[in-house]
């Protein structure tokens, strides 16, 4: 745990079999004997989430405000846990502090962004920044983010994460004040009187030639460079057979990087139609857009963690971080292999100089800090408090 007079930020974790235990370990740790404003919670469906959410508030006080989300993996300085819990805390009278949540309906998702954004009302502190914990099973990603752009404009940057469920695609969980809730949005409004440091980086590079989605519509894509998508990435692979033996078989992780001013945006394809000929991904890929196949080895992805770290503090005036908050996606521990995730955690703790943080593997990632864009996968992004 680090503090100043004014700034206080702490990191727990627990894989205490029990629920309550578990919440309440990480919750005594990440405090450290003080009084919280803000709790964020990262926990596995595994867990009896009612109980986990009542351990965390019976050591955290009644008037902490308590987000957070499930989780397809858990980290922090004490390295990974699946079927864990990890704990952010922070308090102080340099931070203020504002939530709310929102339901997610079918017919307008943007309204829920837009409905969570609205924490931000009345925070007028010099640094802010606004962090969302979505349900990561609706489908409307990019919707949810540009509902809550749509409320709070360009000024105001915003990081967050899509929640996941170990893995068992059924239902993600959004923590809210002692509720466990379902299908929502829950916004935590934070404002500083020191600076805020955003980092964004992935570590995937592009395979040349580029191309251009010539017919999309949403995550679906028909035509590359007007052939039929699915044709085209079998071959740019030279695999041969159904699109359920490349996906399921060949490529679990297909990333198609989005031309960006700053670099790429990355989104994942994971499905094919042999009829139809046809692909789509986890969001929207706009018709019109220059793409490329992007690859990656483990080295390249432990150099995206240090740089995400790194950008995240060089944006804190010189300052040392107080703590972090952390937003992985779960796809690159399938990218890190079998001892890649414990590389990372080791060179995030290098990368943040020993500071405090707390994270989780995701299903997508939010990190929008110019323009309108903020939906990333295969993505570290990382928020830095000082």
């Amino acid at each position: 745990m680090l503090s100043n007079p004014h700034r206080w930020f702490g990191a727990g974790q627990s894989s205490a079999a029990d629920s309550t235990k578990a919440g309440a370990e990480a919750a005594a740790e990440a405090i450290g004997g003080r009084v919280p404003k803000a709790v964020v919670v990262f926990a596995s469906v595994a867990h009896d989430l009612p109980a986990l959410i009542s351990g965390v508030r019976a050591e955290v006080g009644p008037d902490a405000a308590i987000v957070g989300s499930t989780t397809m993996g858990e980290l922090g300085n004490g390295g990974l846990t699946v079927g864990g819990v990890a704990v952010a805390a922070l308090g102080g009278d340099g931070f203020t502090v504002h939530t709310r949540a929102a339901h997610i309906h079918e017919s307008d998702p943007r309204a829920a962004g837009a409905a969570a954004a609205e924490s931000l009302r009345g925070l007028h502190d010099d640094h802010k920044v606004l962090v969302l914990f979505c349900d990561g099973l609706t489908g409307h990603p990019h919707d949810i983010v540009r509902g809550a752009y749509s409320s709070i404009g360009a000024t105001v940057p915003l990081v967050g994460g899509f929640g996941a469920d170990d893995r068992r695609f059924e239902r993600t969980y959004q923590f809210y004040g002692d509720e466990v809730l379902t299908n929502s949005v829950v916004g935590l409004a934070l404002g500083s009187d020191g600076p805020i440091g955003i980092g964004v980086a992935h570590g995937w590079r592009r395979i040349e030639p580029p191309m251009i989605v010539t017919k999309s519509q949403g995550a679906h894509i028909f035509l590359l460079d007007d052939e039929p998508a699915l044709d085209v990435l079998l071959r740019r692979n030279n695999f041969e057979g159904t699109a359920d033996e490349f996906f399921h078989q060949g490529r679990q992780l297909q990333p198609l990087g989005l031309s960006r001013r700053n670099g790429e945006d990355i989104r994942v394809l994971h499905a094919g139609d042999d009829e139809e000929r046809s692909v789509w991904g986890t969001a929207d890929i706009p018709q019109g857009a220059l793409v490329w196949l992007m690859e990656a080895d483990r080295q390249a992805l432990l150099d995206g963690a240090t740089w995400s770290c790194t950008e995240a503090l060089a944006r804190l005036d010189g300052l040392a971080p107080l703590g972090v908050l952390a937003f992985d996606c779960a796809g690159r521990r399938v990218g890190l292999m079998e001892g890649g995730v414990d590389e990372e955690i080791a060179v995030m703790r290098d990368a943040l100089h020993g500071a405090p943080f707390a994270g989780f593997y995701t299903s997508g990632e939010i990190a929008r800090v110019r323009g309108a864009s903020g939906v990333h996968h295969l993505t570290l992004v990382t928020l830095a408090l000082a």
